[in-house]
């Protein structure tokens, strides 16, 4: 997650070049600082501006005071002949991505904290902090993320977790040897943990909890498989740890 202890986002990129307080807002004036820029599209560099225009990025607060992030960015004229893209607009690397309203850490704090509590928590956290932000946003990570390629784990942890508390849930895969998610399945039923665990056949220690739905699925389409039935009452086995590039 980018830097949170400078003033401005990337400091190397940006030159802050005002400050303007309020009782409820705090605006940090910057530009960039480099004479050139590098096409997205063809890698080359110029240094010919075509035009500037600002950005207003939301920015992490100041003791509970919100604040924001006018930046003057440029316009380059690209100087490869070839190259389909006339003009282009300088990238901010560490400070915000392409057409963002919020600064790269700034959404580094939605993410964490939409894991560690949720949407609307969440939400209710933030607004603390000078914050204002919907559960509905938060939950975007979330919804967005993409789990990679993991091989089929050795030993399996399986449990329930609510999408919707009372109305929806589903079911969590984690490998207990290397602490990571494995998958998650959209319900809780035994078929489609049955299912899953056909698809992956070299699981060898099936981890639950006293679901009777589990032990069916381990049964049918893991009968070679140890099952661990793990107490309710008893210490989790596990401990998730999920890193954020």
């Amino acid at each position: 997650m980018p830097d949170s202890r400078t003033i401005l986002p990337a400091p190397k990129l940006l030159n802050l070049t005002s400050v303007r307080a309020q009782e409820s807002a705090i605006t940090l004036c910057a530009q960039t600082s480099s004479s050139a820029a590098q096409c997205p599209t063809c890698g080359k560099r110029s240094a010919r501006v075509h035009s500037r225009y600002m950005r207003t990025l939301a920015d992490l607060p100041w003791q509970g005071v919100p604040v924001s992030v006018h930046l003057r960015v440029r316009r380059f004229l690209c100087e490869e002949v070839a190259c389909q893209r006339a003009i282009f607009a300088e990238r901010l690397p560490g400070v915000a991505a392409p057409y963002a309203r919020r600064t790269e850490r700034l959404e580094g704090w939605f993410t964490h904290v939409s894991f560690a509590l949720g949407g609307e928590a969440g939400s209710r956290f933030f607004k603390d902090l000078g914050i204002m932000v919907s559960g509905d946003t938060l939950l975007h990570p979330i919804r967005s993320l993409q789990l990679g390629d993991h091989e089929t784990p050795r030993v399996l942890s399986v449990d329930d977790f609510a999408f919707r508390r009372g109305t929806r849930y589903g079911t969590i895969l984690v490998d207990l040897e290397r602490h990571t998610l494995v998958d998650v399945l959209a319900d809780r039923s035994a078929n489609t943990f049955a299912q899953w665990l056909g698809e992956h056949p070299r699981v060898e220690i099936v981890s639950r909890d006293r679901s009777g739905g589990y032990a069916e699925a381990a049964r049918r389409a893991a009968p070679h498989a140890v099952e661990d039935p793990v107490c309710p009452s008893s210490p989790p086995v596990a401990v998730i740890s999920i890193v954020w590039p």
